[in-house]
């Protein structure tokens, strides 16, 4: 077989090339306009509602820990009757939540005392002495996730509401990473603005940032809704933040969609 000129070499790389572009021009630009549609906050809106109307629980008793840190080791510790003097502190912890918007959010030292956080409708109440990182985080949870209207619309409509009630304006929507997945972001661009995160693949709550009427920042993390424990109803991991630290963090152990939650619990 002849061996190719060096001047056919060069013709034949230069015509491969040529005939690859069209290819890997096409592969681009798919990929970038997969990457870079984002759904309108409406829509995104009404599937998390539509997916949280497809469970079929009507209430869920979640037992496991809770660990508090930084600033909410002393909040914490107070309110427990536990030691202040250390890096964190671990608590019994167990979160009950009753649709429509009937929640609770106990926290309890072995050796201490028990504090626990509701949320009713609209009434609010705290048994103990406060945890402020406890209160936030019931109220959120029940607002998030206790939620359930007699139609998807409605539901869309009271999440909507709620956002915007939060300073978030929740037509304004981008593409964002969280825990190395993608989330749909609710809310105007930047730092420390009001914002909800809602995961890409499944439409469940993923994040929430606002600040309270004080101007205190609050972040609230939602993470992993596969788990054994509490499946698709509620995530293993809550934490709290404020002002940039991390207060408290329940991870679910146990849960049961069984339980006889009695009224006095709310």
């Amino acid at each position: 077989m002849p061996t190719p000129s060096a001047t056919t070499l060069p013709f034949r790389r230069t015509r491969a090339l040529a005939m690859k572009r069209p290819v890997l021009l096409l592969g681009l630009l798919t990929a970038l306009s997969a990457g870079a549609y984002v759904l309108p906050g409406g829509s995104i809106m009404r599937r998390m509602v539509g997916a949280r109307h497809e469970l079929s629980f009507s209430s869920i008793k979640a037992d496991g820990s809770v660990h508090f840190y930084g600033a909410g080791v002393k909040e914490a510790g107070g309110a427990l009757g536990l030691p202040t003097d250390r890096p964190e502190l671990e608590a019994d912890g167990t979160l009950y939540l009753r649709v429509p918007d009937r929640c609770r959010f106990e926290a309890k030292a072995a050796e201490g005392n028990t504090v626990a956080s509701v949320s009713s409708g609209d009434r609010k109440r705290v048994e103990g002495t406060e945890i402020p990182a406890l209160t936030e985080a019931v109220r959120q949870v029940c607002a998030l996730l206790a939620e359930r209207r007699g139609s998807v619309q409605e539901g869309r409509e009271a999440l909507e509401e709620y956002l915007r009630g939060l300073d978030i304006e929740p037509r304004t929507t981008s593409l964002a990473r969280f825990g190395g997945e993608v989330v749909y972001v609710l809310g105007t661009q930047g730092e420390g603005k009001p914002q909800f995160w809602v995961f890409k693949d499944n439409f469940r709550p993923a994040r929430l940032l606002h600040k309270d009427a004080k101007g205190t920042q609050w972040d609230l993390r939602f993470q992993d809704y596969s788990s054994a424990a509490t499946g698709e109803m509620l995530p293993r991991t809550i934490e709290v933040w404020r002002g940039g630290e991390r207060l408290l963090r329940f991870t679910a152990l146990a849960g049961d969609t069984r339980a006889k939650l009695a009224d006095t619990l709310f």
